[in-house]
């Protein structure tokens, strides 16, 4: 019960129904308040209990300062959390583990409970082995229950064991979509009580649940196990960025090219650590599903979170989807008793703002390898020809006129290039479109079709990722592109790996009922599976043939996804080049076949009548418009959601055992008990300055979650291959590193295993190694290897980083293997929200080189042994500013980045799981 110091408790009649809520406007200040800090301030108001929220921290949001920089901390209590299953694992091995740490310590495990509903969507673990066929949804769903058995037994057993938890069976949809599409409230109605629906997840796209109104964000799996056991999210008052939308999109654009153009936009503006709210009349305009769109990517601009306030779109939606009468009625009547509900002609009071006229956006894709990088699809061919000397020797280079010459280039330095690495600076487009590499490679498949691929072939062509699945209008408008197709005789390129993998079974229901699924089929698009396939890593090989004739060759051959995510390593280690389309355009990049095209006025392919043009298939806004409406109705909503837990057949018949604490298989090696407990005691060590550390590696710019610790193919020869076949599993049978997050020991192994990783204390090497210190003569070794040489000689270690350190994925294992490795500390020039919070909560330290510094500029070679002093500050229960480093007699103050009190508590307990287990039993 809350405390309640402002009066705020009272009643809201709704129909029959009575319910408690807490009005804002019992609180001065309230009513100027951007939506999603409204949200914040009931939700303080709610839970305030005079410890960890007080009248002050409820005063403080109140009276928000929009010009002020972050500095006041309040502790926000979300109303449920939902994972996914690569991230959602480790999260019920841990709590599984937390269970058996209880009992050790004297404890009753059957206390480790989640007390916030939790909901799991097993979604990531479903690989397209086959595709083109009709059998293909049938034959992936059987590779991935023989592939992941021992996980899934794992999950059922927490779903049994664990009160408030529930499992969504593979099979079903991606996460996000099955959130917005069914299991988001918008406003709760717990036990009386009428609250904003708020949810953190184990994965970034969290976010595409503020398309309808939903505040939520991602959060690492540690951050989510302590919502889950009661701890609230401790974090500073954000700034808010007002979007303002005007306008209506043109012609021949779609929701994907909205999204690209935004996050362009706020990229360029920096929102990492802000609020981004929509408002305005375009928003009015927007249809939810184009709303979820722009949410799900506000990780891709790095905004914490994206939102669009309540209207009359939402509750539309919430009809649309099967959402009872009686929950609609409450979304409305709880907006606007709240002030809640969107005014499309209001000016609200925002920190910064930024306006885009919807009428100015065109059509546009984006890479080769980051999702803020637009490119107009008017300039996407002479973009690739420029982008393409990144991945392919100068030799291959061939000018208009089929000559070798390299003298019509720039020199490698310009800017005009944009450089392979993990970070780069702007690029800029127009630059020596001219050009184009030519390394034509015969290939023949083992049906006896033969070709020729060359650079910048098309080899996947994906629908793929919740982003665009779910958003109907672009799913409508590529099935009436392959219809088109089809009619013009047109089929995909024999080499495009294509692959239709939706968000819920929903969109296949429509695609079925308006008659568009067998247009798709016929061109190669046959479901694949209901999961985050491509966009995830999960794109499966390339037919054998290919592969050989792509790595002989050293082709710069690329990916055309419908995803969210595009960086190195992440779609296929055969694919250097990839690029985010909507759902029409990748059809028609795998009718084409290759990136080297002008899609908008060259001819696509020799149809049976000739030349067939973009423009000649292209569905007009009306034609999509007409089938959306007449094809998509809530029944099929209710249908599909009816029983979303039970799982089919093969779900319900897995063996699980029983009992409030697992029964670990020690021959597993999928699931294993966690270390992070081994030998804890009640009281945490005092902190410690680091002393005599070592460089395990010093990276360049924008390093993602993705290099840190990758979620696809696991490499035959690397560390976590060698320790699976010394298990006796096969390389067939090796799955991907995402699929293995319940299993420590591979995933150490695999920590900065990108192959795509460039550790600058190596010249020219790409993969998971390092040089290794503790050996005569500091030789190259694997990562791992080094840093168990180090742990040997009790060797603490440091990572050095640019700018954007852990950007992307809200992936916990980034942090848990850096922990696990022996790394104390990271300095780098600037972090991403997420991996930054994760770190502390795995007891590394973050630091930042001070504005204008940069390893570079302090003439830090990685070589060097550091040691850093200050950190024992942390015991006098304050946060020191900076810390004093030493390396080989270069001097320099690094920013400490533990940004709260709950964050210092989390480091000087070693970790957010540690100190939330030894509250537990203190109480």
């Amino acid at each position: 019960m809350s405390a309640n110091s402002f009066g705020s408790r009272d009643t809201l009649q709704v129909g029959e129904k009575s319910y408690e809520i807490y009005r804002l406007d019992a609180v001065e200040g309230s009513a100027r308040l951007p939506y999603s800090l409204k949200v914040l301030l009931e939700n303080l108001l709610r839970t305030e209990d005079g410890a960890n929220v007080t009248a002050d921290h409820i005063r403080a949001l109140a009276g928000w300062d929009s010009q002020a920089q972050p500095s006041k901390e309040i502790q926000f209590t979300p109303a449920r959390v939902i994972m996914q299953d690569f991230t959602g694992v480790p999260c019920v091995v841990d709590l599984a583990t937390m269970r058996e740490a209880v009992r050790d310590l004297g404890g009753d495990p059957g206390r480790i409970n989640p007390l916030a509903p939790a909901e799991m969507v097993i979604d990531h673990s479903v690989i397209v082995d086959y595709f083109g066929s009709p059998d293909a949804f049938e034959r992936n769903v059987q590779r991935e229950y023989e592939r992941n058995g021992e996980r899934y037994q794992f999950l059922r057993w927490g779903q049994t064991a664990f009160d408030e938890f529930k499992v969504v069976p593979p099979g079903t949809g991606i996460v996000h979509q099955v959130n917005i599409e069914h299991l988001a409230r918008v406003v709760f109605d717990r036990e009386g009580v009428a609250y904003p629906d708020t949810c953190v997840g184990t994965d970034s796209h969290t976010t595409m649940e503020n398309g309808i109104g939903v505040l939520g964000w991602g959060v690492g799996g540690i951050e989510a196990e302590a919502a889950m056991l009661g701890q609230p999210i401790s974090m500073l008052i954000p700034r808010v960025v007002g979007f303002k939308l005007t306008g209506k999109l043109p012609a021949g654009t779609t929701a994907t090219d909205l999204v690209l153009t935004i996050t362009e936009m706020l990229r360029e503006h920096g929102v990492v650590g802000k609020f981004v709210e929509f408002y305005g009349e375009g928003v009015a305009a927007l249809p939810v599903a184009d709303r979820a769109t722009i949410g799900n990517m506000s990780p891709e601009f790095g905004s914490t979170c994206a939102i669009f306030p309540v209207d009359g779109e939402t509750l539309s939606y919430l009809r649309l989807t099967g959402r009872s009468a009686e929950q609609v009625a409450l979304a409305e009547a709880y907006a606007k008793a709240q002030g809640m509900w969107l005014d499309p002609s209001a000016e609200p009071e925002f920190s910064e703002y930024l306006e885009l006229d919807l009428s100015t956006v065109v059509p546009s894709i984006a890479g080769p390898k980051r999702p803020q990088d637009r490119i107009s699809v008017a300039e996407a061919k002479e973009t690739w020809r420029r982008d393409v000397r990144d991945y392919v020797s100068a030799g291959s280079i061939l000018g208009p006129t089929d000559e070798a010459s390299d003298e019509s280039f720039p020199a490698s330095d310009s800017p005009a290039i944009s450089h392979g690495g993990n970070g780069d600076k702007p690029r800029e487009h127009g630059t020596n479109g001219s050009a184009r590499p030519n390394t034509p490679t015969p290939v023949t498949l083992a049906d006896g079709t033969s070709f020729e691929i060359d650079h910048g072939a098309v080899v996947i062509a994906a629908i793929t990722s919740c982003t665009n699945t779910s958003n109907p209008y672009v799913m409508v408008g590529a099935g009436l592109l392959a219809k088109k197709a089809v009619e013009k005789g047109l089929t995909r390129k024999p080499w495009v790996k294509t692959s239709l993998a939706p968000g819920s079974q929903v969109v296949t229901g429509y695609l079925e009922r308006s008659g568009l699924a067998p247009y798709l089929d016929k061109i190669g698009y046959n479901l694949v599976g209901y999961g985050c396939t491509t966009c995830i890593g999960n794109s499966g090989p390339l037919q054998e043939e290919i592969s050989k004739a792509v790595n002989d060759a050293d082709l710069a051959v690329t990916s055309v996804l419908s995803g969210n995510r595009n960086f190195e390593g992440r779609i296929n280690p055969d694919v250097k080049m990839n690029y985010l389309a909507s759902p029409p355009l990748v059809v028609a990049y795998a009718l084409a076949g290759s990136m080297d095209i002008d899609i908008l006025n060259d001819p696509i392919a020799d149809g049976a009548d000739g030349p067939v043009y973009l423009r000649d298939i292209w569905p007009s806004a009306e034609e999509v418009k007409e089938i959306v409406e007449s094809s998509i109705g809530q029944e099929m909503f209710l249908q599909d959601y009816a029983d979303v837990f039970k799982g089919d057949a093969r779900w319900q018949e897995l063996a699980i055992p029983t009992g409030d604490t697992f029964e670990w298989d020690p021959a597993s090696t999928y699931v294993r008990k966690a270390p992070y407990f081994d030998g804890m005691g009640m009281e945490p060590a005092p902190v410690a300055d680091i002393a005599g550390a070592r460089v395990l590696a010093k990276l360049g710019d924008s390093v993602t979650t993705d290099h840190i610790s990758p979620a696809g193919a696991i490499k035959v020869g690397t560390p976590a291959a060698q320790y699976l076949q010394d298990n006796g599993v096969t390389a067939k049978d090796f799955n991907s590193y995402g699929s293995r997050r319940g299993n420590h020991e591979v995933m150490i192994r695999g920590t900065f295993a990108n192959i795509r990783l460039r550790n600058q204390l190596l010249d020219g090497v790409e993969g998971g190694y390092t040089r290794d210190f503790t050996q005569d003569g500091a030789p190259q070794s694997f990562i791992y290897d080094a840093a168990q040489n180090y742990a040997a000689q009790d060797v603490p270690l440091v990572v050095i980083a640019g700018k954007e350190y852990g950007s992307g994925s809200s992936r916990d294992w980034a942090a848990k293997g850096t922990a696990l490795l022996g790394v104390r500390a990271v300095i780098a020039e600037s972090y991403e929200r997420i991996h930054r919070s994760n770190l502390i909560g795995m007891g590394v330290l973050p630091l930042q080189f001070k504005e204008g510094e940069s390893a570079e500029s302090l003439g830090l070679t990685g070589t060097e042994t550091f040691d850093i002093t200050g950190v024992t500050r942390l015991n006098e229960e304050g946060v020191p500013d900076e810390v004093a480093v030493r390396a080989d007699g270069k001097e320099f103050t690094a920013t400490v980045r533990i940004d709260t009190p709950g964050e210092a508590d989390y480091y000087r307990n070693g970790g957010i799981m540690q100190y939330v287990l030894r509250n537990l039993l203190r109480k």
